[in-house]
């Protein structure tokens, strides 16, 4: 695989997972601020907040790491990284909720500190499986779809 073996496309990764850190802010911020402020219910919030995370990671993504990737117009780049997110969401959003019920029950039974509540571990876990487990796919499905002008 050519990511073990090429420095261009390890750099590339790397800034992929940098700017995949600062969605994952922008998303996991705003899911526990629409959840615990606003009181969203949490699968539309989640919802909410990957879109937000979208925005981000295809700005960072487009003007850092692919820089070079220039031949497409934005708003082609754009659909097609949308597109893969929406798979993306289409993954991610049943994972999440399949795992954040049986994870909130599971933390309700262990003694945790008075200020860190069951609800919010388990969404929380919940969200950052499902992330974890979108990255890859965000990752490959980019790198070969919607930034393949660029050089490997």
């Amino acid at each position: 695989m050519i990511l073990l073996t090429n420095s261009q496309e390890q750099t590339r990764f790397l800034r992929f997972l940098i700017v995949g850190v600062t969605g994952a802010v922008v998303d996991f911020g705003a899911f526990n601020l629409l959840t615990l402020v606003l009181h969203v219910p949490a699968v539309l919030a989640s919802v909410i907040s990957f879109t937000a995370a979208v925005v981000n990671n295809f700005l960072w993504n487009r003007f850092w790491t692919y820089p070079d990737s220039r031949s497409k117009p934005i708003h082609r780049q754009l659909t097609q990284f949308t597109l893969v997110n929406l798979v993306g969401l289409a993954i991610r959003t049943p994972l999440f909720a399949g795992l954040e019920a049986p994870l909130r029950r599971m933390f309700a039974l262990i003694a945790l500190p008075a200020s860190i509540s069951p609800d919010f571990l388990g969404h929380n876990l919940a969200l950052a499986i499902a992330v974890s487990v979108v990255l890859l796919w965000n990752f490959f499905v980019n790198r070969y779809w919607t930034y393949n002008d660029v050089d490997a």
